[in-house]
């Protein structure tokens, strides 16, 4: 199997892989644009579509649910069609949704487009990271993810300004338009590029495994995106989790000695890819929670169009687009270690110094913050998660990139879900707190805020300054799991002399 997997990496020239590496690059680029573009253009489409907050909220929903439960498919079409076959199939789904979209004609509409994109977009990055590790050598594979990782980063970071100069300057159906004539030339570039991996025809589909872990990761992932609104202890809720975790405990139990699962779990038994994907998924929840709490503080504070919002958090993804090609280039030379103890310390306290923002915080300084902690984040994201993928056979790199990538898609849902809670009930207590301490008595509310004017005013300072205050604690707890993840790194060492002894 080996002899027939290695031959593309080989037959290829450099500047053919190179080359090829931009198709995967744009393919992955373009999915997570898409979905970063829809983020912002929400209370648009309500508008247009004359529909409500929660029905709305399926158009995320829909694409995530869609992606979470697809994923795990990735590593077992990939082998059985071949990863170039499958990648240019899954562009091709994700751009005849986007045509779909940009038609829709109503909001249910909008929605089964959208979880039709999904399904496309979902197993893009997966496929993606996997293809890296079957036609890049593997002296080069720090470098590849590198680049690579540029459309994980930049994409979220570039999503909220174009969203915004699209919606004032043209309309809504331009969100997905834009993407169809980039996806086109992924496609062409890939047919024509990449060289077609080893196809397993005989490969058996696990279907009771695709079934259980569709239920548990899309009931998980449903009820992650819906607790806030409903209360996590509602009985809706509370039952999700429930059978969530019950198909999770059936999977283990049904997959377990099975000679070709579709999600591989035994992975995890390498102790290197399963410190490299705890470690990486603390990591998405501490960055998430920055690029779901920044636009929050900017527009909602600060009073900033979205427009405004992107461009100041560009050099942040100007920082991380430098970065990542460079960390790649270091990782294939000095390893993981270094890498990751300085990004995640640049990481980690820049984090942290984001819980001292208040209502005038100067944009400059956060923009300075935002851009140094865009450095940590080039520098320690990829190096932690090629580690683990470094460690796995490479007839497994598919179904490790699709295990990788679920449980990375999980703990992204999961932080912004804790952090959303988080921040109410903090802001919640702030109000509380600044109410019971500014009383008639000490501020003479009749003659500085006379009527109900003068009231309501003050409301509005207190919910102000409450929201700005939430926002900063809960943004000194997300950085809990990033500092977390450094004393982990340095566990990647320690694998090291156990692979001296030829024990095989």
């Amino acid at each position: 199997m080996e002899a027939t997997t290695t031959p593309p990496a080989a037959e290829s020239s450099n500047s053919e892989r190179w080359l090829a590496l931009i198709a995967i690059i744009i393919g992955a680029f373009v999915a997570i644009l898409n979905n970063s573009l829809i983020n912002v253009a929400i209370p648009k489409l309500m508008n247009v579509f004359g529909s409500t907050q929660d029905k709305i909220q399926w158009v995320l929903t829909g694409y995530m649910l869609a992606s979470g439960i697809i994923i795990p498919i990735s590593g077992f079409m990939g082998d059985r069609l071949g990863y170039k076959r499958f990648f240019i199939v899954a562009i091709s789904v994700f751009t005849v949704g986007s045509l779909l979209c940009a038609v829709a004609w109503s909001d249910i509409t909008l929605i089964f487009f959208r979880v039709i994109q999904g399904l496309g977009g979902g197993v893009i990055m997966p496929l993606s990271m996997a293809i890296i590790y079957k036609v890049m050598p593997r002296e080069q594979i720090g470098t590849a993810l590198g680049l690579w990782g540029i459309s994980a980063m930049v994409a979220p970071a570039v999503g909220p300004t174009l969203s915004g100069y699209l919606i004032e300057w043209f309309n809504w159906r331009m969100l997905f338009i834009v993407s169809i004539p980039v996806s086109l030339f992924a496609i062409l570039m890939a047919a024509v590029l990449l060289k077609e991996t080893e196809v397993i025809k005989d490969k058996k589909f696990d279907t009771w495994g695709f079934i259980l872990t569709a239920i548990s990761a899309g009931t998980l992932l449903y009820a992650l995106s819906q607790g806030q609104s409903k209360g996590w202890t509602s009985f809706e809720i509370v039952i999700l989790m429930f059978i969530s975790l019950m198909a999770a405990l059936l999977l283990i139990w049904v997959e377990t000695g099975r000679p070709d699962p579709l999600l591989n779990l035994s992975l995890l038994k390498n102790f290197t890819y399963s410190l490299s994907v705890a470690s990486a998924s603390l990591v998405t929840i501490g960055l998430f929670g920055g690029v779901f709490l920044t636009p929050i503080y900017l527009q909602n504070i600060q009073g900033m169009s979205a427009i405004d919002t992107g461009l100041l958090l560009m050099p942040q993804a100007i920082a991380m687009a430098i970065m990542m090609p460079i960390a790649g280039k270091l990782f294939d030379k000095i390893g993981v270690i270094p890498l990751g103890l300085v990004g995640l310390t640049i990481l980690s306290v820049m984090t942290y110094e984001l819980h001292t923002l208040t209502v005038q915080t100067p944009q400059a300084w956060l923009k300075t913050v935002l851009m140094i902690r865009g450095i940590g984040i080039g520098l320690c994201m990829m190096p932690l998660s090629t580690a683990g993928m470094n460690a796995v056979d490479p007839r497994q790199v598919g179904n490790a990139s699709a295990l990788s990538n679920l449980i990375r898609q999980v703990a992204a849902s999961m932080g912004i879900a804790v952090l959303t809670s988080i921040m109410q009930n903090r802001t919640a207590m702030h109000v509380q707190h600044i109410s019971d301490t500014i009383t008639q008595e000490t501020i003479g509310l009749n003659q500085v805020f006379p009527g109900s004017s003068g009231m309501s005013s003050l409301m509005g300072l207190i919910q102000l300054d409450a929201l700005s205050r939430g926002i900063a604690d809960t943004f000194l707890l997300s950085a809990v799991p990033v500092f977390i993840c450094i004393p982990l790194v340095l566990l990647f060492k320690k694998r090291k002399a156990p692979a001296k002894p030829a024990e095989q």
